[in-house]
């Protein structure tokens, strides 16, 4: 009864009061609506996960690979089990350590001969109470930790499928680009036998044919040097995913894929959801460990009440122990009251204050820097429908100009310079567009990474 007492105690008296400061959330110093948005109200729409995002199957498949092998997901993942586990350390000092003890001793004296005694209890040791909260706070940051860990791997977590998606978008677009360089090959290989075929009936020129001999070796390096890109580009892929990605999935040119591959975030979401990115999770983490700091900090300047206590049995012999064994018991209560420290407790109460500053900064700034990537990304995305429809319009245009400059100088009634200007115009103007075609599903991405990537 009496053990059950002293544990009883311990318990009731463990966190009878905290100095951590009232915690109130910063208020977000951004706008509450995007700049795209004008005074239009913005809706807390909750984003869509990212297997709505990425619908293309392929990509689908690539990214759920990606989120259980890639190496630095499994490294965050072990850092949250390492965070929580010093959490639980942390916390078990909320507890007393109750020790169970058996002891036997033996002695022998000239007068009384051989004597001995036996003693089994049960021990609090060192427990200290936690009037002032001090461990509650400790344990308090400790948890916040853990959960700054957590918001950390959700991060590493969407930035590896951000990343993952745009390392396969990267992939198709040089797929796209190594078959336009191919084309363009075959084009001026065309162009170089028909040149050489007129030069030999005398209507061509020496000049001529070098044109030609230049744009075929020119469009012959560009497929060199995009067959070594594509091999990258799956090797990169391959690097994030933590695996070799089957063939299968791989992607082929950006024409091949359907233009909601990648879906556009819903429109019109407030500001406010900013505050779901993993990111900025982990700065307002931060600071709540910071403001529990101080709270144990604070509690350094009173006094701490530790516990050691024990009680059992005692029996000269062993084997009377728990049939015919007294009762024995110890209580010993400590204060401790701080007296001096050397300025130590109020240097660490003004640097946790200090660290709490700072950590609100840090807070702010990450929203900043939140509503700055999404309102780039809006940016961009609020011009990149006309210029994608523009330059598919130049294409055309430059495909006419160029039949119709090769046409007249088979002829006869055309220059070849002209055929060559042309033809290098389109190449050029084909190349624009299989970048804007990358540059609006990166922006897809991006947008929907720097709102926080929605669901899990």
């Amino acid at each position: 009864m009496f053990r059950l007492s002293i544990i009883s105690l311990s318990f009731l008296l463990a966190g009878c009061l905290s100095l951590d400061p009232h915690y109130q959330r910063p208020a977000a110093p951004v706008p509450a609506v995007w700049p795209a948005q004008g005074t239009q109200p913005a809706a807390t729409t909750v984003l869509t996960g990212w297997q709505h995002i990425m619908t293309d199957s392929r990509l689908n498949a690539v990214v759920a690979k990606a989120l259980t092998s890639n190496r630095d997901m499994q490294e965050a993942i072990a850092d949250i089990e390492a965070a929580k586990a010093l959490y639980g350390e942390q916390r078990a000092s909320l507890f007393p350590t109750v020790d169970a003890e058996l002891t036997q001793t033996r002695s022998r004296t000239q007068d009384a001969g051989v004597s001995g005694t036996a003693t089994a209890d049960g021990a609090v040791s060192s427990f200290e109470i936690d009037l002032f909260g001090r461990n509650r706070s400790l344990s308090t940051a400790a948890k916040e930790t853990w959960l700054a860990s957590e918001s950390t791997a959700q991060n590493t977590r969407l930035t590896l499928i951000a990343e993952t998606s745009t390392a396969w978008v990267t992939l198709a677009a040089d797929n796209s680009n190594l078959k336009l360089a191919q084309d363009t090959q075959k084009s001026a290989a065309d162009s170089l036998r028909i040149t050489r075929l007129r030069q030999k009936e005398g209507v061509a020129s020496g000049p001529d044919v070098s044109e030609s001999m230049a744009v075929y070796q020119s469009a012959r390096a560009s497929v060199a040097s995009y067959q070594t890109l594509v091999a990258q580009d799956i090797n990169a892929l391959n690097l994030l995913v933590g695996e070799t990605v089957p063939q299968n999935l791989l992607p082929g040119t950006l024409e091949d894929l359907s233009p909601e591959a990648i879906a556009l975030v819903p429109a019109g979401v407030s500001s406010s959801v900013l505050l779901r990115r993993p990111d900025v999770q982990e700065a307002e983490h931060n600071l709540k460990s910071a403001n529990a700091d101080i709270g144990a900090a604070r509690a350094n300047f009173f006094p701490t009440l530790s516990l050691t206590a024990s009680a059992g049995v005692g029996s000269s012999s062993l084997s009377n122990l728990f049939s015919h064994g007294a009762n024995v018991w110890s209580f010993a209560p400590g204060l401790t009251l701080p007296l001096f420290t050397g300025g130590s407790n109020t240097a660490q109460l003004r640097y946790a204050e200090a660290e709490k500053k700072g950590l609100i900064a840090a807070y702010e700034k990450s929203i900043q820097s939140a509503f700055k990537d999404v309102a780039n990304a809006l940016a961009r995305r609020a011009t990149l429908s006309e210029q994608l429809d523009a330059q598919q319009q130049y294409v055309a245009a430059s495909q006419r100009s160029y039949d119709l400059a090769r046409r007249s100088y088979e002829t006869g009634a055309g220059d070849y310079l002209t055929v060559l200007t042309d033809q290098r115009s389109l190449w050029s103007a084909q190349a624009d567009l299989i970048a804007l075609q990358q540059t609006d599903f990166e922006n897809r991405i991006t947008l929907w990474q720097s709102l926080g990537g929605g669901v899990k």
